[in-house]
């Protein structure tokens, strides 16, 4: 276990860009359609179960939501409006909201962008690319669910997702996820490391 990640507390939310914290330090989103399994990624991450909520209901984070690691790092869970059932106008509000937010926060160093690996590459997810490539923003996909599927169906689905990533001139590092059983969460994390500057003997503290 990463210790480190198990220093997160919840911090506060905004519902606008105004109300968001300072931009210093290092911040890393994690967004995903509503049913993508977000908020069980950033638990198992951290190892802690109930940190971010989860919900049957997709379409529950309605905030961008702060999880401080310590006063210079955060983990930034955003709004996963896929499929949720909200009005057409709030939902794009949220759109431009989430735009000006990935294309002009400082502290941003990487976006985790999650997708189930059944359903890969839907519109929200094409859009979140198309954004944080406009702002040449690093995107970490994590395919998550595979353990629904088996190991070589998996990988077959994660070269595919590389293939059409290619034909779309769209950049991403990506891997296999699954919040069941906990495989994918060391990679998950190394690529963390890297973007928070966060060297092994500090982050197994």
């Amino acid at each position: 276990m990463t210790q480190f990640y198990r220093n997160a507390y919840y911090s506060g939310s905004a519902t606008k860009l105004s109300q968001l914290p300072e931009d210093d330090g290092f911040e890393v989103a994690f967004a995903g359609r509503s049913n993508a399994g977000k908020s069980s990624a950033i638990n198992t991450i951290t190892g802690i179960r109930s940190l971010a909520r989860t919900s049957k209901t997709p379409g529950r984070t309605q905030m961008i939501n702060f999880f401080h690691l310590d006063d210079q790092r955060a983990l930034v869970d955003l709004p996963g409006y896929g499929y949720a059932k909200v009005p057409e106008a709030m939902k794009l509000k949220w759109q431009a909201t989430l735009a000006e937010y990935l294309e002009t926060r400082q502290s941003l160093r990487g976006l985790m962008l999650m997708m189930d690996i059944r359903h890969p590459l839907k519109e929200f997810d094409l859009q979140m690319l198309s954004w944080a490539k406009q702002a040449s923003l690093p995107v970490h996909i994590l395919l998550t669910k595979s353990d629904k599927l088996k190991h070589g169906a998996a990988r077959a689905v994660m070269l595919d997702v590389q293939k059409k990533l290619q034909q779309a001139d769209l950049t991403a590092t990506l891997q296999l996820f699954s919040s069941l059983n906990k495989s994918g969460r060391d990679e998950a994390v190394s690529k963390l490391n890297q973007w928070f500057e966060i060297d092994t003997v500090i982050a197994q503290e």
